[in-house]
C-alpha cells in the first residue's frame, strides 16, 4: 500500500522530534521502528530517498544511509536497487545477515567459520561509502583529466594528520605523509626509503607480522629476529645484533604486538629507543592493527630523525579500500615521496579524495568507536571461552593468541581446528622460515559472523584444547 511522499516525510519528521536526544542516526533509527510498530508507515511504504530525508531533517546523507542500513539488516526495511527503500512486509523472509563459507568435502557438513584473519561488522560503513562515493561523483573536478600532482594530496594528507591527532607523533605536517595502498603498501615504501647497498639488513621481531618479512624479500634485504619478552624487544639483543649485522632498519609493533598482542610499556621504548639512536640505524612503527587510542610516544616521536611509521584504515573502518598512511621524519620526508612519486606516482585522484571526504566526517568516527565496541564484545568472548588456556588479548586487538597446552603443535591443532569447522593461524606463518616457532595459533575476532557462531567455534576449540592427542602430532 502506498503513501504520499510528502506525508511520509512529515511522519518521519514528526516521530523524529518527539524522540529524546542522542546519536542522530540511532534517533532516526527509533523514530521508523516507531512509526512502523504504530502503523504511522504501513507495510510497503516507501520512504524518502537518502538526501532528501537527510535535507528535510538538517543530517548528513551519511547518516539516514547508516540508520536505513540499520534497519535494513533488521529486515524492518527492504533496500530494493533502482527502485528504494521500503518497510518491509512481515511475512517475508530475512536474507540471511551472516555469510559463511561451506567447508571442503569430507567434514560433515559443518559450516566453516574463518577465524585466520580479523574481519569487520557493517556497522554504517557501507552506506558511508556509497554517499561518499555520491559526493565524490557530483563534483566538477578537472583533476579527473590530469596526473595527479603532490599538490593535488594536500588535502587528503591534512585529513590524515587530523584523522591521527590521538597518536603522539611529534612535530607533524601533511607534507610528511605518503598516502599509500595498505599499511603493506606503506612499508615497502619505507623500505626502499631506508635502505641501501646490495644486501641490507633489516631487523624484525622473532615472532613478527609476516609482511615485514615479505616486504624485506622483496628489496632483498636480509632479515635478522631480534628475541623478545614479555615487555616487546629485549634491548641487549637488539643492541648486539644490529652492531653485528650493521642493520640499516628495524621493524616493529610496539602499541600491538602481532600475533602475541603484546603492549611494550614507556619504559621499554626508551630503551629500544636508546638502541636506535647510539646505533644509528633506523626503525618503523606499525600501528596498523590496534583499535584504540594510543597513549604511549610513537618512536617517531623519540627518535625524530630516525622513525618512520605506518598505519591504516584497514582494521577500524575497511579493508577494501586498500588505503594507508606512510609517514617519514620530516627531515627525511623528500626520500619517501621520491619513492612513490617514481613507483606509482601516488593514489588515484578520486580515492584521494574518497578518502579526505571519510576521514573529516563525524559520522566515520562514530563508526570506528562503534566498531571498537564490537571487537571488544567478541574478544570476551574468546577470553571466556578460552581463559582457563594461556592466551594473549586486549580488548582492542583484532586478536587473541593462544599458546597451546602440552600435546598439541600448532600446525595439528590448526588442522584438527578446521577438521571442526574453524579455521586459525598457525604460530609458523609469524616465525623465521628457519627458525623456531612455538606452539601457539592466533585467532582473528571475526564479527561478520553471528556472535552465536562465533562462540560455538570457540567451545570446538575448547574441546580440543581440553583434550589433547595422547601422542604428540605433528
Amino acid at each position: 500500500m502506498g503513501v504520499e511522499k510528502n506525508i511520509v516525510t512529515d511522519t518521519i519528521s514528526a516521530l523524529f522530534e518527539e524522540q529524546p536526544e542522542g546519536p542522530k542516526y540511532r534517533v532516526l533509527s527509533s523514530a521508523l521502528r516507531r512509526g512502523i510498530d504504530q502503523g504511522h508507515l504501513p507495510e510497503g511504504t516507501r520512504l524518502p530517498p537518502v538526501r532528501d530525508l537527510a535535507w528535510r531533517l538538517g543530517m548528513t546523507p551519511g547518516t539516514v544511509a547508516r540508520a536505513y542500513t540499520l534497519l535494513t539488516d533488521e529486515n524492518v526495511l527492504t533496500a530494493e536497487v533502482g527502485r528504494g527503500t521500503f518497510v518491509s512486509y512481515k511475512d517475508e523472509e530475512r536474507p540471511p545477515l551472516y555469510i559463511t563459507r561451506p567447508m571442503t568435502p569430507g567434514t560433515d557438513g559443518i559450516e566453516m567459520v574463518n577465524l585466520f584473519t580479523a574481519r569487520l561488522p557493517d556497522l554504517g560503513q557501507i552506506a558511508l561509502i556509497n554517499d561518499g562515493f555520491r559526493r565524490l561523483a557530483e563534483r566538477p573536478d578537472r583533476a579527473l583529466l590530469d596526473y595527479p600532482t603532490a599538490s593535488s594530496f594536500a588535502a587528503t594528507r591534512q585529513a590524515v594528520v587530523d584523522w591521527l591527532d590521538h597518536v603522539p607523533l611529534g612535530s607533524l605536517q601533511h607534507e610528511d605523509i605518503v598516502l599509500s595502498h595498505g599499511a603493506q603498501s606503506g612499508i615497502s615504501l619505507v623500505m626502499q626509503a631506508v635502505l641501501r647497498g646490495r644486501r641490507p639488513v633489516v631487523l624484525v621481531e622473532e615472532l613478527a607480522y609476516p609482511g615485514f618479512r615479505r616486504a624485506a624479500e622483496l628489496v632483498r634485504a636480509e632479515i635478522v629476529s631480534v628475541p623478545m619478552d614479555e615487555d616487546g624487544i629485549v634491548p641487549s639483543a637488539l643492541a648486539e645484533l644490529a652492531h653485528r649485522h650493521e642493520a640499516q632498519l628495524l621493524c616493529t609493533s610496539p602499541e600491538l604486538h602481532n600475533p602475541t598482542a603484546l603492549v611494550t610499556p614507556p619504559k621499554r621504548r626508551h630503551e629500544i629507543a636508546d638502541v636506535v639512536r647510539r646505533g644509528g640505524f633506523d626503525i618503523l612503527e606499525d600501528d596498523s592493527t590496534f583499535l584504540g587510542e594510543t597513549r604511549s610516544e610513537s618512536y617517531r616521536a623519540l627518535l625524530p630523525e630516525h622513525g618512520w611509521f605506518v598505519s591504516s584504515i584497514s582494521k577500524t573502518l575497511t579493508p577494501a579500500l586498500r588505503v594507508g598512511f606512510a609517514i617519514a621524519p620530516q627531515s627525511r620526508r623528500s626520500e619517501l615521496r621520491r619513492v612513490a612519486e617514481n613507483g606509482f606516482f601516488g593514489l588515484a585522484k578520486p580515492l584521494a579524495d574518497l578518502i579526505g571526504d571519510l576521514l573529516t566526517r563525524d559520522e566515520t568516527r562514530e563508526i570506528v568507536r562503534s566498531v571498537r565496541r564490537r571487537n571488544a564484545v567478541y574478544v570476551r568472548a574468546a577470553v571466556n571461552a578460552l581463559g582457563g588456556h594461556d592466551i594473549g588479548w586486549h580488548e582492542e586487538a583484532p586478536f587473541v593468541w593462544l599458546r597451546l597446552p602440552s600435546g598439541w603443535r600448532a600446525a595439528a591443532f590448526s588442522r584438527a581446528a578446521e577438521a571442526q569447522g574453524v579455521q586459525l593461524r598457525p604460530a609458523e606463518e609469524f616465525s623465521p622460515r628457519n627458525g623456531f616457532a612455538p606452539h601457539a595459533v592466533r585467532i582473528g575476532m571475526n564479527a561478520q559472523v553471528a556472535l552465536s557462531d562465533f562462540e560455538a567455534a570457540l567451545g570446538r576449540l575448547r574441546r580440543l584444547l581440553d583434550n589433547p592427542p595422547e601422542q604428540i602430532l605433528v
